[in-house]
């Protein structure tokens, strides 16, 4: 399954950033991250949910 996200050239930036410092692709650093978020336990990932949402909630408004 493809997912696709939009990130602020910002955030692009220091994917890319990091990613180079890990010696990886940015695409495979991006998949790593969201197999980490959604392979922990349920309170975690409810935490970081949440979290996630109401820091773009003003995003999701507009794209709604």
């Amino acid at each position: 399954m493809r997912v696709a996200i939009d990130l602020t050239d910002e955030q692009f930036a220091q994917l890319n950033e990091k990613a180079d410092a890990l010696g990886v692709p940015a695409e495979r650093l991006a998949r790593a991250a969201v197999i980490d978020l959604v392979s922990k336990p349920n309170a975690d990932f409810q935490t970081a949910a949440e979290r996630v949402l109401t820091r773009n909630a003003e995003l999701y408004r507009r794209l709604g």
